[in-house]
C-alpha cells in the first residue's frame, strides 16, 4: 500500500549541536534583559577595580583598560531564559590579564563580580580563569551598546549569561563562595547550560 505524504509528514529539521538542552537560536538578534535599570556610565567615570585575596589592589580608569592588549572571543552565548546567540564575538581582554596584575592569594578560591548598579553575580575562580571570562568593551566590531552592558562587560561565555554581568565596576577575589543578586533568588549557584543548571537544586 502506498504511503502517502500526509501520513509520513515532515522530516524533523537536526538540531545544531551548539544548542545546548532546552535552548533555541537567536539568530542576528540579541534579546535585552536586565534585573535593574539601565545606568549610564560614561567612560570618563568608568573604573575597574580587582580586590580582596589579591596582593596588590588594582584599578584601571577607561584609558588605562584600553590601553591593554586587546584580543577578540568568538563563540556562542546562552541566556537561562532559553535563547541562544551563535557564532556571536566580542572584543576585550580576558579576566587573566586583570588578575595576573593583582596577584590572586593562594587562598582565593572564587570571586565576586559587581556592577555600578549594585547587582552581583558569584563564580568559582576556575571558571574565569584560563582565557574563559573576558572583560568586553565591544561586540561585533561595534562600541558595546549602553543595553547590553557598555561601556564593558563581563563575558563568561561557557555559563549561563546572567553570570556575564553588564556595566562591571569591580571583581572581587574570595576565600569562600557567597550568592549573588540571582543566585539569592532562587538561580543556581553556577549556572552550566549543559547540564541546565538554571535554578537551585537543578
Amino acid at each position: 500500500m502506498a504511503v502517502t505524504r500526509g501520513f509520513v509528514g515532515r522530516r524533523a529539521s537536526a538540531r545544531d549541536p551548539r544548542l545546548p538542552p532546552g535552548q533555541y537560536d537567536v539568530g542576528s538578534s540579541w534579546p535585552v534583559l536586565t534585573a535593574e535599570s539601565t545606568p549610564s556610565v560614561g567612560t570618563d567615570r568608568f573604573r575597574l577595580t580587582v580586590d580582596g585575596a589579591v596582593e596588590e589592589q588594582v584599578t584601571w580608569d577607561w584609558a588605562q583598560l584600553r590601553a591593554l592588549p586587546a584580543s577578540t572571543w568568538r563563540g556562542d552565548i546562552h541566556c537561562v531564559t532559553t535563547w541562544s546567540k551563535l557564532d556571536t564575538w566580542f572584543t576585550g581582554v580576558p579576566v587573566d590579564v586583570l588578575l595576573d596584575a593583582a596577584r590572586p592569594l593562594p587562598t582565593a578560591t572564587h570571586v565576586m563580580v559587581t556592577s555600578s548598579t549594585g547587582y552581583t553575580t558569584n563564580l568559582p575562580l576556575a571558571d574565569v580563569v584560563d582565557e574563559k571570562a573576558w572583560v568586553v568593551w565591544e561586540h561585533e566590531g561595534a562600541p558595546l551598546a549602553r543595553e547590553h552592558g557598555g561601556p564593558v562587560r563581563l563575558i563568561v561565555p561557557h555559563l549561563y549569561f546572567w553570570k556575564s554581568a553588564k556595566w562591571i565596576s569591580r571583581i572581587t577575589l574570595r576565600d569562600s563562595d557567597e550568592p549573588g543578586f540571582w543566585e539569592r533568588n532562587g538561580y543556581h549557584m553556577r549556572g552550566d547550560p549543559w547540564l541546565e543548571q538554571r535554578f537551585d537544586g537543578d
